[in-house]
């Protein structure tokens, strides 16, 4: 007996043609009405169907052509799908990337993934170049008779420099994120490597090797940006973003923790030496093994291009500029949207926050809770491994919300409202704290979920304008550098003048709160119209 199938779409079958049993070809695919015998009924024997429906059973007939019987030989079809019911991908479909997302497996060895863990080493490189002077200012200062005043002063011409980053970010919209970063990790590297020089012939050399420095970094996070957002689909942006600042976060930790050791045995200045030659290494791996876009990639298997591109094929061409395209953002327009300043508002509170976490808690467990450096870089540096951590989880989560339906614009305001508002919380805790290990579980605690953040305003600016993303990067950087430099600087005189840290970070606790609320209200995870003549 015969069961006739019915599925509600189109089936197709193929014709094998077998000049070898190790060598078949497909040589006809047509439509067709499939039965079977109703002995094949036992869908327990079928064990290569997925979610079938109670009927769904196919042939394929496969037709030995070297014998004149034509013998015909059965076996299930993968790739046939009914209504709701899924056989798996057809060899052509998997070609075209049209499966379902791509397992663990096969996302943590893609090719994106090589491009994301480059851009983590970088930023970890970018990191501790930067932090190995909030270690070095303690003996320098001691050397030089520098008051904690003016050892702000001396931390905060990096960030004088880093001011320059609105004008990297249109240089990563020009150029691309690949080119750029390989020139901004040289110079960077490079002027790290010179800083011993530069110390030992004058505070002048010395300002200005740290501006350097903040120049050539200030490329670093738009350059990130700019090449999650070519390599990866929306999906998985939060993700990506985490791996990449996960390594952003384990720099100030390798910073803090190695510098110490170092200085103790090749000297102050042994860090900088170090970390400038790993830099070079990293500019040559880089150009080597990375490409600007996937389309480029030698190496990317057609599977990733096409499920990477599926879902950009619209704004593929707006994300992508031609070189032709002009060199000045319309930044009238730009500043004119809420959304705009809610980013501008969220970096700049992110950077206050970073810059006078990183630039002056080793000082602070060094003269309030009177640990020795090594000790203090220590109880520093175990809160960034933390972010490290928590900046990942937060953006598997992020990415696991939108994929189960919550909106990006509440996804964003979910992340971004923990990020402020869980740092906001642990700093009152952190000034309450009386022995050291509690204050590094408070300080870990509001790092940690800071990171949170990473998911909110940094992946919303390649969402609200992705053609836009590398100038608006450099405004809301912009912002943050000038709230550093006052953070950096104040946290200085604030406590010479008053005697304090706990009064600073309880400051810094309203201001979290109060950036958190602005960006609850004014910020969106849609794309915003900045054309001429929008409203």
């Amino acid at each position: 007996m015969n069961s006739t199938l019915s599925f509600n779409r189109s089936i197709r079958s193929y014709f094998y043609s077998l000049p070898s049993s190790e060598n078949r070809k497909i040589v006809g695919i047509k439509p067709c009405k499939l039965q079977i015998p109703s002995l094949f009924n036992d869908f327990s024997k079928w064990r290569h169907l997925k979610n079938a429906c109670s009927s769904s059973f196919l042939r394929i007939q496969l037709r030995d052509d070297r014998n004149e019987s034509g013998k015909i030989l059965c076996r299930p079809v993968f790739g046939i799908s009914s209504n709701g019911a899924k056989f798996g991908p057809t060899p052509e479909e998997r070609g075209s990337g049209t499966d379902q997302s791509p397992t663990f497996t096969e996302f943590i060895t893609s090719e994106r993934v090589k491009v994301v863990a480059m851009l983590a080493l970088a930023l970890a490189l970018c990191n501790a170049d930067r932090v190995v002077m909030s270690v070095a200012i303690v003996p320098l200062s001691l050397a030089h008779g520098w008051t904690r005043s003016f050892s702000g002063i001396v931390q905060s011409f990096f960030l004088w420099g880093y001011l320059m980053t609105i004008a990297g970010g249109a240089l990563v919209d020009y150029y691309g994120g690949k080119v750029v970063m390989a020139w901004g990790v040289a110079l960077w590297s490079l002027s790290t490597f010179l800083t011993p020089w530069a110390a030992e012939t004058s505070l002048w050399a010395l300002l200005l090797a740290r501006a350097m420095l903040g120049v050539a970094e200030g490329v670093a996070l738009p350059c990130m940006n700019n090449m999650i957002a070519r390599w990866f689909p929306q999906t998985e942006r939060a993700r990506a973003v985490g791996i990449a600042m996960a390594g952003f976060e384990l720099g100030n930790a390798i910073g803090l923790t190695l510098s110490p050791i170092l200085m103790s045995q090749a000297g102050i200045f042994g860090p900088f030496v170090i970390f400038g030659l790993c830099g070079f290494l990293w500019v040559l791996v880089w150009l080597s093994a990375t490409s600007s876009t996937p389309d480029q990639s030698r190496q990317i298997s057609k599977y990733e291009l096409d499920y990477i591109m599926k879902d950009r094929k619209k704004s593929l061409a707006a994300e992508i500029k031609p070189k032709a395209a002009k060199m000045m953002p319309p930044f009238r327009r730009l500043l004119s949207k809420m959304p705009t300043w809610s980013l501008i508002v969220a970096n700049a509170m992110h950077s206050w926050g970073f810059f006078v976490i990183l630039s002056w808690m080793p000082i602070y467990f060094n003269s309030v809770h009177h640990v020795d450096l090594r000790q203090a870089a220590w109880f520093s540096a175990v809160p960034w491994s933390m972010m490290a951590l928590t900046g990942f989880l937060a953006g598997m989560w992020s990415d696991l919300l939108i994929k189960n339906g919550t909106s990006v614009t509440l996804t964003r305001k979910i992340m971004q409202s923990i990020g402020f508002l869980g740092p906001s919380f642990s700093l009152i805790g952190l000034t309450a704290a009386k022995r050291p290990f509690v204050a590094s579980a408070w300080l870990s605690l509001a790092v940690g979920l800071k990171s949170f953040s990473h998911c909110g305003f940094l992946v919303n600016l390649q969402e609200i304008a992705p053609q836009y993303s590398g100038i608006l990067h450099g405004l809301s950087n912009t912002a943050g550098t000038l709230a550093a430099i006052v953070g950096t600087v104040g946290a200085g005189f604030f406590v010479e003048l008053v005697g304090s840290f706990q009064g600073f970070l309880l400051f810094t606790s309203l201001l979290y709160f109060l950036s958190a609320l602005f960006y609850i209200i004014f910020s969106t995870g849609e794309r915003v119209n900045f054309d001429e003549g929008a409203p």
